[in-house]
């Protein structure tokens, strides 16, 4: 969207004519096949768009209230039960509910977080850890809003550490029934969502005991309020006001002794006959907690597509106003310039557009999978591995993202960013937990680089960190190192280069996704086996595995980083290389958004190697030139990009509603 007040030199760098950008198509694009679905979800968006204002007027009660109400009625259009089976009233449809959630990123996060407990968490662990009798007693009024219910599986003393939960079920052969106990206060549930006012039941993780033996982390379904009143043996209290997210009741919840029948153990993958026969299909221990826990990735995946959302917002309303505000004479005398046209704004907001869109792609490639595995399509154990891994990671990134994204468009609004009516204050304080919540981001990257060094072993589900020590230095760490073909990368990366070793300032070759790609993929697996190498050595020092896991750490953590890293850049290549061209020369139509999007994509991969070029410096993979030659090219990928930013922001097609901001937007 070129404007009035961008400068000729700005539109059309060195000559350069910017591509068409056919906004409605790359919209089309965006939305992929969930278009229906995305267009309920912004219709009800515009409906509640008062809720916005709500949340800065509202008193502390009186706006918790109201977001339980928009919740309700928006349940009543069926955007929430997508992805319930059709019997029960829902859409049978996993990936759409998926895309329902991330275009309701769009508006209220208190809205979005409590239709994530209600129908994503609660609702979710009682479809995927229970069985027909519990989805015919609960989900018909659960879908509908009707029945409010609570995932209680966080505990003061344990979050991301489930099997060290400390809350304890007992079975009670004589009478029939599980005991729920809390074990001290680390053991109370915490920052429980739903639980303050509104939850009529809770799904309770617990320590399962049967005859005195101990089974490990089971789910059951235990009510903690009757007819509004907090249930016998039940006490909760108010988490309070929090940083942000203040429309969703969180709280603790303690249970003393409370009773619940035999059948409320959501029996799945385990269950206890009347006479306190403990009886499971999954023999191991370990891999039967990790099969019920994966069955839960939906909700990563759902606060990966959370935050991406929310950074669509704050970019969209950060590049509006820097395409509209003057500040300084700098290209003509008498009138000022629009921030848009000077090269640090550029470099600010240019660069996450084009990361934000490779996210967009890549978390596409995650709900794919879910909806794949969790449908039957693709579902058998190593598909399972990877999605949660890939879920875990994109999560990691995308929220990550949204924290920064977020920030620097604040910055970038100067002032007018830090009145609430612009949004950016409940952008900020309600997007921040999500790096948090749903795993922590570091211990999420533990588990990818799991995976990595393990290449999904049949054995994965039984490892604990020190398991995957042993098991990688053991067993696995030549088979590691093969797998790692940096030699072949490197070979592959130099021949991409024209003139060989000599002539790498030579700029030709860095507009090649291959020779993009390659760089990150030598990256990851140069980290991975030098990872691999000081486990190893670690472990042939005789150090006890958890001290040479600790060490590793950061490096653990950044395999993982670059792991997902390539994963984003490849949803991209991939994505822009099957559009159509729209013929030679064809700079419109499906050619101009093709176009737009292949200036996007290089300007990810350009910027992702150059904010780590000091680590491909040190490991000879850029000269000195060949660097400086990557960050002139990200500036002038960003003065291509400026004339089209409009455009790319209005493909998100956010509703006006959402954006607020009439003294930035327009």
């Amino acid at each position: 969207m070129v404007t009035d007040s961008v400068t000729d030199s700005a539109a059309s760098p060195g000559g350069y004519a910017p591509p068409a950008v056919d906004v409605p198509a790359l919209a089309e694009l965006l939305d992929g096949e969930y278009s229906e679905v995305r267009a309920l979800v912004r219709a009800n968006l515009a409906t509640y768009a008062g809720v916005l204002e709500d949340a800065e007027e509202l008193g502390f009660d009186a706006f918790r209230e109201r977001v339980r109400d928009v919740v309700v009625e928006m349940a009543a259009t069926g955007q929430t039960g997508m992805g319930f089976p059709k019997k029960y009233g829902g859409g049978g449809d996993i990936g759409a509910s998926i895309a329902a959630f991330e275009t309701l990123a769009y508006g209220d996060l208190s809205v979005l977080v409590k239709v994530g407990v209600q129908f994503g968490l609660f609702g979710g662990a009682i479809l995927q850890l229970g069985t027909e009798r519990h989805h015919d007693a609960y989900l018909p009024r659960l879908i509908t809003g009707e029945l409010l219910g609570c995932f209680a599986m966080t505990e003061t003393g344990h979050g991301s550490n489930v099997q060290a939960l400390g809350t304890v079920a007992r079975y009670d052969a004589d009478s029939g029934q599980f005991v729920i106990t809390t074990e001290g206060d680390a053991a109370r549930k915490d920052y429980i969502g739903n639980a303050a006012r509104h939850a009529e039941l809770a799904v309770v993780f617990a320590q399962l005991e049967v005859g005195g033996e101990h089974k490990g982390v089971h789910a059951f379904v235990v009510p903690v309020r009757e007819n509004g009143a907090v249930a016998p043996g039940v006490r909760i209290e108010d988490d309070g006001r929090k940083m942000g997210l203040n429309g969703v009741d969180n709280g603790r919840i303690w249970f003393d002794g409370v009773r619940v029948p035999r059948e409320a153990l959501l029996n799945r993958f385990a269950d206890v006959t009347p006479e306190g026969v403990y009886e499971s299909p999954i023999d191991n221990p370990d891999r039967r907690f990790f099969t019920m826990l994966g069955t839960l990735v939906q909700g990563r995946v759902s606060v990966a597509g959370g935050a991406i959302n929310a950074s669509k917002v704050a970019l969209a309303i950060a590049t509006k106003y820097a395409d509209r505000r003057r500040q300084f004479e700098a290209a003509s005398p008498g009138e000022e310039q629009v921030l848009l046209d000077y090269g640090m704004h550029q470099r600010r907001l240019l660069p996450l557009i084009a990361r934000t869109y490779a996210l967009h792609f890549a978390q596409d490639v995650v709900r794919s999978q879910l909806h794949e595995v969790f449908s039957g399509i693709d579902d058998d154990e190593r598909a399972r591995r990877e999605l949660e891994a890939r879920a875990a990671g994109t999560k990691a990134l995308g929220t990550w993202h949204a924290t920064r994204t977020i920030q620097e468009c604040r910055e970038a609004c100067g002032g007018a960013g830090y009145l609430a009516v612009n949004r950016f204050a409940a952008l900020k304080a309600d997007s921040d937990v999500f790096a948090t919540f749903e795993g922590d981001n570091h211990v999420l990257l533990q588990m990818v680089a799991k995976g990595l060094l393990t290449h999904y072993a049949s054995e994965f589900e039984n490892m604990d960190q020190l398991g995957m020590v042993r098991y990688v230095t053991g067993l696995a760490v030549d088979t590691v190192i093969e797998k790692t073909s940096a030699h072949k990368l490197l070979e592959r990366v130099r021949d991409l280069l024209p003139g060989g070793d000599d002539e790498w300032d030579q700029e030709a070759g860095l507009f090649d996704s291959e020779y993009q790609l390659a760089m990150l993929r030598f990256r990851e697996e140069h980290m991975l086996a030098g990872l691999a190498r000081r486990l190893k050595r670690g472990m042939e020092q005789e150090k006890h595995p958890g001290v040479v896991f600790s060490q590793v750490q950061d490096h653990v953590i950044a395999v993982a980083h670059a792991h997902v890293e390539r994963l984003v850049l490849e949803a991209f290549v991939e994505k822009v290389r099957r559009l159509p061209d729209g013929g030679e020369g064809d700079s419109t139509g499906e050619g101009g958004n093709k176009a737009a999007l292949g200036l996007l994509c290089d300007l990810f991969a350009l910027s992702t190697i150059e904010a780590d070029r000091a680590w491909f410096m040190e490991h000879g993979r850029l000269t000195v030139q060949r660097s400086k030659a990557i960050h002139r090219e990200v500036n002038e990928l960003c003065r291509k990009v400026r004339p089209i930013a409009g455009d790319l922001v209005d493909a998100w097609n956010i509703p006006p509603e959402m954006l607020r901001s009439p003294d930035l937007v327009g």
